[in-house]
């Protein structure tokens, strides 16, 4: 009897371990159970979403300049900084101006002399003694006929010698003569002197002209800056000759204000552009400009022109716009990235790109259900604005779209949702 007792106590016991432990085991399990994951999720409304066209890019100098010398010298000075920013019209050599200087002052006497020339032919004296000469001839004609016209009756009548009258016709036609012969030699001498005069004028002009050529060569002696810009390093050093068929430039200005831009369209956006009925001009986009660093350029640019025909290698045609470049900061041969608005899409429904799942060339997005369940959706994206991609197809307004969190998930599980947070826009 005692031993049963004792068993059945033993038994009792045993029991009441049991059912404790199994209790302690329930509430460990209901401890350690894992909270739900935790992910971020975007609410997907409507909104008007600008629409940009987004292109590589790359600056250039639409009109480099080559500097050159015009007449041949050792250089004396280099009047620039290497890189500098310098002006039209600014020095940039010096040559040795002495050949040219002597040159200046030689064709200077040639033109005093030419001058003092012209002066003498103008005076000439041998067309004056002419003149006095047949002012005299003309001067005795006058009065041999004179002494013709007062013989003539005389003589008829007899109160004078048919002598004298012979003697007065012979002086007449002596006179007359003379006259003619004075005559000749006036106009031979009024031809050599005009001959003379236009002569020495031309060598007036001529040693002008070489006068002038001089001087421009002085001038060319100080070589200046075609055109304002950036200058380049010199090519040619201090005690360097330049001559002026050198097939080396000294150095190259290039302008930066405003700097030029090239990026090429697709054929296809080409055609597009071109069918479209309302097309704007070209030049009405108001482009962008980002920069390699992700900056954005604050000036707004435009299209300038495109080239004449499509690469046929790479099926793409190049279009040319300018942007302000006052600073100078935008050197030739940048890469960066051009846009222009191309439309406003109303009511479109956007999410984070990296919300987007792609799998074997589907779309897919995990939404988060009224119960905190993970759901999987199909979705067809478009356009992209900025990090935000525009879902053509496969979500509603109202839909909560999982965006960070995604590697943490799978369908049908439990979730924390938190609102997304978007990163600020970079400046």
């Amino acid at each position: 009897m005692r031993q049963a007792k004792y068993s059945l106590l033993l038994c009792l016991i045993s029991l009441t371990l049991l059912f404790s432990g199994c209790g302690q085991t329930v509430k460990a399990d209901k401890a350690q159970a894992p909270p739900p994951t935790l992910v971020s999720v975007l609410e997907v409304t409507p909104a008007n979403a600008p629409i940009y066209a987004e292109y590589s890019s790359q600056t250039f100098a639409r009109d480099l300049v080559e500097v050159r010398g015009r007449v041949d010298g050792f250089i004396q000075k280099r009047l620039f900084s290497v890189g500098s920013d310098v002006q039209a019209g600014q020095i940039l050599y010096e040559l040795d101006k002495r050949p040219y200087e002597a040159e200046v002052g030689k064709a200077r006497g040639d033109v005093a002399q030419s001058q003092a020339n012209l002066e003498f032919a103008k005076n000439q004296v041998g067309l004056i003694q002419a003149q006095a000469d047949l002012a005299q001839a003309e001067a005795n004609l006058a009065k041999a006929r004179q002494d013709v016209a007062r013989l003539e009756p005389l003589a008829k009548e007899e109160a004078a010698p048919k002598q004298d009258l012979d003697n007065a016709r012979a002086a007449l036609q002596a006179n007359e003569a003379m006259v003619a012969a004075r005559r000749a030699n006036v106009q031979q001498n009024r031809l050599s002197t005009t001959a003379q005069i236009d002569t020495a004028g031309a060598q007036v002009d001529s040693n002008k002209a070489l006068l002038r050529n001089a001087e421009l060569n002085l001038e060319y002696a100080e070589i200046r800056a075609p055109i304002a810009g950036r200058i380049g390093d010199s090519l040619i050093p201090v005690g360097g000759l330049v001559s002026k068929t050198s097939a080396i430039p000294l150095t190259t200005i290039v302008p930066l204000d405003p700097i030029w831009v090239r990026f090429k369209v697709s054929e296809r956006e080409y055609l597009t552009y071109q069918n479209r009925k309302d097309r704007p001009a070209p030049s009405s986009f108001a482009l962008e400009m980002l920069l390699a660093d992700g900056t954005r350029h604050p000036y707004i640019g435009h299209i300038q022109n495109s080239t004449n025909q499509v690469d046929s290698k790479t099926g793409t045609l190049e279009l040319q716009a300018t942007f302000p470049n006052p600073k100078h900061e935008i050197l030739p041969g940048q890469f960066g990235r051009v846009r222009f608005k191309l439309e406003e899409r109303k009511g479109a429904l956007m999410v984070p790109q990296r919300a987007v799942q792609e799998l074997q060339g589907l779309q897919s997005v995990f939404l988060v259900s009224a119960d905190n369940k993970i759901l999987v959706r199909s979705v067809i994206p478009g356009d992209r604005v900025g990090d935000l991609w525009i879902i053509n197809q496969g979500l509603n307004p109202g839909d909560r779209v999982v965006v960070e969190g995604t590697l943490k998930i799978r369908p049908g599980m439990t979730v924390n949702p938190q609102p997304y947070k978007a990163p600020a826009p970079k400046k």
